[in-house]
């Protein structure tokens, strides 16, 4: 049983899943940080620093913190507007490499002599 776990765990796609989570967690980071500290104080001068955590409902004991709820749509807006943008520009990086010319590739020796014979004909 430890045999075949071992193979199990050793298995390309195994390792590959792990080595995305690994760089999907890293890249959630630098797309929070984003939005959190770069786009939300923009937007927070804009709008005049409204927060919307602190809108709430109370029903008897019970209280409905719509406030948190309008803000994390609020956030997820903007961190999926940030990720877009941030894959559209690899993406058009991407591009760019791929629409570049490739060099013409030399001629080979026999294509190299039958131009030698052919310009000599001409003459």
């Amino acid at each position: 049983m430890l045999k075949e776990f071992k193979e199990f765990a050793m298995r390309g796609s195994v390792i590959d899943l792990a080595v995305g989570v690994v760089i999907g967690t890293a890249f959630g980071a630098i797309v929070k940080s984003l939005v959190g500290d770069i786009i939300m104080p923009i937007i927070g001068v804009v709008t005049g620093g409204i927060d919307f955590t602190g809108l709430s409902y109370s029903i008897g004991e019970a209280s409905i913190s719509y406030g948190n709820f309008i803000q994390a749509i609020f956030i997820f807006t903007l961190t999926a507007f940030a990720l877009f943008l941030l894959i559209k520009g690899i993406n058009s990086v991407k591009k760019k490499k791929e629409e570049a010319p490739a060099a013409p590739a030399e001629p080979s020796a026999d294509i190299k002599l039958l131009t030698e014979i052919r310009d000599l004909l001409k003459k």
